[in-house]
C-alpha cells in the first residue's frame, strides 16, 4: 500500500517526521477531557459536536479538511475533480477510487459495499439521519467494483463534496451495522457504542456521558502509528477543570472548547503545564428562535409542527431581542481575542461572510419603539401584553459558566425592554446528546429560545444551510433527528438553496449563500451573537496536535506522540 503525506506545511512536516520515529503503542496512555462527555460513537444518529469528535477517532471518511480548509484525501488515492476525471463533465457524478489494502479494525477489507451500505443507512428515511444534508441531491451511490464507488445526482452539482467528506461523515462498516437500518438504528446499542472503523484506535470499554476506554488498532493503514498504544477519554464535568486538568495539574493532555474567559485561561497558562491553542473557523454562538408552539400540553407529534408561535411570529419581537443585545459587551466578558461580533450564521470564510446587518450596536430605545408600535403594552409589573398573551419566554441552553453569563446579561437587557424571561440551563451531555426519549435534547427544543454553537466542516456552507430546508425539521418520525430545530420553514428559501446546489463558480455561490444567510437572519430564525474562536489546550508534552477548525480536532491523533525527554 502506498502511503500519502497528509498533512501540509513545515509545521506538519516536523511533527510527521517525530511521530515516524516511534513505533506504534510506544508511547503509552495518552488522556484527552472533554467536558461535553460524548454519549454515542455514532455521528449519524448526534447533531452534537462531542459525539462527531469522539467518533473521529474510530470511524473515517474517504476526505477530509485539512488545518488550511484543503480537501485532502483519506481512505482514497486522490480527491475527485474534473481535471483528474473523478467528477463528470456534466457534474452529475463523482467517482471515488479506495485505496488498496484498507482493513477494518477486525481485519476485514474495507471495499466499496461499506461505503454504499452507509450511503443507504444515512438515506434510509426512517432511520433519522442527523447528517443527511450531506446526501442531498444524491440519486444513486454504486459500486462500481470492490475499490470503486460512483455517487449519481439528480443535476449538475458543483459541490459534489457533501457525501463521505468530512468527520461527520465518515464509513459504517456494512458487517457490522446491516440489521440496524431505518427506525431500527437507535436501538443497535453494540454497534452505536463500539462501532468497527479505520481509525486510529478501537473502542474497548464506552460508559455514555462518562469515559471511553481505546486502544492502538492493529489492523491501521501505517504500521508505524498511532504511536499512543491507549487512550483514556473522559466526559463531563465543565470547562474550567478540563482547563485546568491540563494547562495546571497536567492530570490530562488534550482539553476541547474551554469556553472560559480570557482572564481565566491566562491563570491556566501559568499554570506551566500546558498551551492552549485557539483559531476561527464558521463557529457562531447564536440564539435560535422557536417558530413553533412549545406548549407542554401539547403533544410531541404537535410541539414538533404547530406553527406558529404564539410570540414570536411577531418579527418586531424578534428584532426588539435582537436589537437590546449588546454583543461587544458579549464578547470582551466571554471570548476576548477569541470572540468577535457577528451578525451572521454563516462569518467564515470571509467569502460567505455577508455585511447586509449591523448589530454591533445596542439598541434598547429602538427596540422599546418597535414593541410599543406593534400593540405589546407594558403591564404594571413592566411586562408587555398583546391580545391577553404575555411576553414572557423559555430562555436555555447548556451549562457553562460563559452560557450563565450571557444568559443573565441578556434577561437583563430584555427585562429593559418588557420581555419577561425565564432561564434554563441543561446538562451539556444530555442538551447535545441524541438520545429520543430525552426532553432536554437542543433537537427538542421545548423552550422559546435556546442558545448554543455549531460550525460545518470544510470551507463550503452548502449542506450547512441545508438544516434549514422545511423538511430537515427533526420530530418523532425522524427520530428528533435532524439540525433545523427551529422549525423554520420558508418555500422561497428551499428554492434558493436547490439553485445553490446546482450553481459553480465560486463568485455566484458566495451571492447566493450570503442570500440564504440573509434569509434566515431577517425572517428569525435566529439571532447571531458571537464569531467564536476555537479554543482548547495540549500538554506542553504532547507533540503533533495541529489545530483544525475545518473538521474535528482530533482529525490528526494517528500523529500525535510524546515529546522525547518530557
Amino acid at each position: 500500500m502506498k502511503l500519502k503525506p497528509l498533512l501540509l506545511g513545515a509545521v506538519a512536516g516536523a511533527a510527521l517526521a517525530s511521530a515516524a520515529q516511534a513505533e506504534r503503542g510506544s508511547d503509552g496512555n495518552v488522556s484527552i477531557i472533554y467536558w461535553q462527555a460524548p454519549s454515542i460513537l455514532n455521528p449519524f444518529l448526534s447533531g452534537g459536536t462531542k459525539d462527531v469528535e469522539s467518533s473521529s477517532l474510530i470511524l473515517e471518511p474517504l476526505a477530509r479538511y485539512d488545518q488550511d480548509g484543503n480537501l485532502v484525501p483519506w481512505l482514497v488515492d486522490e480527491v475527485p475533480t474534473v481535471e483528474n476525471g473523478g467528477v463528470s463533465e456534466d457534474l452529475t457524478t463523482i467517482t471515488w477510487k479506495i485505496t488498496e489494502g484498507l482493513k477494518w479494525s477486525d481485519g476485514s477489507p474495507f471495499t466499496s459495499a461499506d461505503v454504499v451500505f452507509t450511503a443507504d443507512y444515512c438515506m434510509d428515511p426512517d432511520g433519522g439521519c442527523a447528517q443527511v444534508t450531506k446526501f442531498g441531491g444524491v440519486t444513486s451511490v454504486e459500486a462500481i467494483d470492490d475499490l470503486t464507488v460512483k455517487v449519481t445526482f439528480d443535476g449538475p452539482t458543483p459541490f459534489p463534496y457533501g457525501p463521505f467528506v468530512g468527520g461527520e461523515s465518515p464509513i459504517l462498516q456494512k458487517a457490522q451495522f446491516a440489521d440496524c437500518m431505518g427506525a431500527k438504528a437507535p436501538e443497535c446499542t453494540e454497534q452505536n457504542f463500539n462501532p468497527i472503523g479505520t481509525g486510529p484506535f478501537v473502542v474497548t470499554d464506552f460508559r455514555p456521558n462518562d469515559v471511553i476506554q481505546l486502544e492502538a488498532n492493529e489492523n491501521y493503514r501505517d504500521p508505524a502509528k498511532p504511536a499512543f498504544a491507549t487512550v483514556t477519554f473522559k466526559g463531563g464535568g465543565d470547562a474550567t477543570a478540563a482547563g485546568r486538568a491540563v494547562m495546571e495539574t497536567g492530570e490530562y493532555d488534550y482539553a476541547w472548547n474551554l469556553q472560559l474567559a480570557p482572564d481565566v485561561i491566562a491563570q491556566m497558562e501559568a499554570g506551566g503545564k500546558g498551551t492552549p491553542v485557539a483559531g476561527f473557523g464558521p463557529l457562531t454562538e447564536r440564539i435560535m428562535i422557536n417558530h413553533t408552539n412549545p406548549d407542554p400540553s401539547l403533544g410531541p407529534d404537535e410541539r414538533a409542527v404547530v406553527k406558529p408561535h404564539p410570540i414570536l411570529k411577531d418579527p418586531a419581537v424578534r428584532k426588539a431581542l435582537s436589537l437590546a443585545i449588546d454583543r461587544p459587551l458579549l464578547v470582551e466578558i466571554g471570548y476576548g481575542q477569541a470572540g468577535k461580533v457577528t451578525c451572521n450564521l454563516v462569518p467564515a470564510p470571509e467569502v460567505y461572510n455577508s455585511d447586509t446587518f449591523d448589530c454591533s450596536t445596542q439598541d434598547l430605545e429602538q427596540a422599546n419603539k418597535l414593541l410599543d408600535d406593534a400593540g405589546w403594552i407594558k403591564g404594571p409589573d413592566g411586562v408587555r401584553e398583546k391580545d391577553g398573551v404575555r411576553l414572557s419566554l423559555l430562555y436555555q441552553t447548556s451549562t457553562n459558566a460563559v452560557r450563565q453569563d450571557f444568559q443573565a446579561l441578556i434577561k437583563q437587557w430584555w427585562q429593559e425592554i418588557g420581555v419577561e424571561t425565564e432561564l434554563r440551563n441543561v446538562n451539556a451531555s444530555v442538551f447535545f446528546g441524541g438520545d429520543p426519549g430525552s426532553p432536554d435534547t437542543f433537537q427538542k427544543f421545548y423552550a422559546d429560545v435556546e442558545m448554543y454553537a455549531n460550525t460545518f466542516n470544510g470551507t463550503d456552507p452548502q449542506s450547512y444551510l441545508g438544516n434549514y430546508l422545511c423538511d430537515k425539521a427533526p420530530s418523532p418520525a425522524t427520530q428528533w433527528q435532524g439540525e433545523n430545530v427551529t422549525r423554520f420553514c420558508s418555500e422561497d428559501y428551499d428554492a434558493l438553496h436547490k439553485k445553490m446546489t446546482e450553481t459553480a463558480g465560486i463568485e455566484e455561490r458566495s451571492k447566493i449563500g450570503k442570500q440564504l444567510n440573509d434569509m434566515l437572519i431577517e425572517e428569525g430564525a435566529l439571532i447571531p451573537l458571537v464569531h467564536r474562536g476555537r479554543l482548547s489546550a495540549h500538554s506542553n508534552t504532547l507533540g503533533g496536535v495541529i489545530l483544525n477548525v475545518w473538521d474535528t480536532e482530533l482529525w490528526n491523533a494517528a500523529d500525535w506522540y510524546r515529546k522525547q525527554g518530557a
